[in-house]
């Protein structure tokens, strides 16, 4: 590699980290505390129900989910982007609606047949809000292009970084490396994972 390359690299490394230094403080500290949630009881932030409510679900409401949603969307702007069905109780079907943003969730829970549906508004803490948006919830469009900026700025820094730090090293040197170990470590431990 000759020195203008080398220069322009080492540019493009430091701008593209820092692009992605702040994102990559807040997803490292919340993806830690996601990781170890269980072994070291880390918190993950607080949910606070605001409201509470029951509606009437008319008979065309109740055909399918699909025309509860547009129901709920028509009649009381009551918008849910996700959906995921699960048991109640005698074996009906009950039907879960989420919807929001990072920070005020509305969750819709009605039982197949029943004449109404449960509408909750709760308000998450800002840890809770940093967690969601972490795993790509309730963040909408905008935010997932941030989020996709930040994880190739991550992928063209670490090829940087490898660029960087390979000048001048011949393939021994690289093998039993710090850079070699963490290829080992991280083969083992995807192996592993797929077994």
């Amino acid at each position: 590699m000759n020195l203008r390359t080398h220069r322009l690299i080492r540019q493009l490394h430091l701008w593209i980290g820092a692009w992605g230094a702040i994102a990559a403080i807040l997803f490292g500290i919340s993806g830690f505390m996601q990781n170890h949630r269980g072994i070291m009881q880390l918190p993950q932030g607080d949910s606070t129900e605001i409201s509470r409510a029951e509606l009437d679900v008319p008979e065309f409401a109740r055909t399918s989910r699909e025309a509860l949603r547009a129901w709920l969307h028509d009649a009381h702007h009551i918008d849910v982007e996700s959906q995921r069905g699960g048991r109640g109780g005698a074996n009906a079907k009950r039907w879960m609606f989420n919807g929001g943003n990072a920070r005020m969730v509305t969750q819709v829970e009605y039982s197949e047949g029943g004449s109404t549906a449960t509408v909750r508004k709760s308000q998450n803490s800002p840890l809770a809000v940093l967690e969601r948006l972490h795993k790509g919830v309730g963040g909408g469009a905008a935010w997932i292009l941030l989020t996709d900026s930040f994880a190739i700025a991550m992928v063209a820094l670490g090829i940087s970084g490898l660029i960087l730090w390979a000048r001048g090293r011949n393939a021994k040197q690289m093998a039993f490396s710090i850079v070699g170990i963490a290829a080992i470590v991280l083969l083992v431990i995807g192996g592993s994972a797929v077994v």
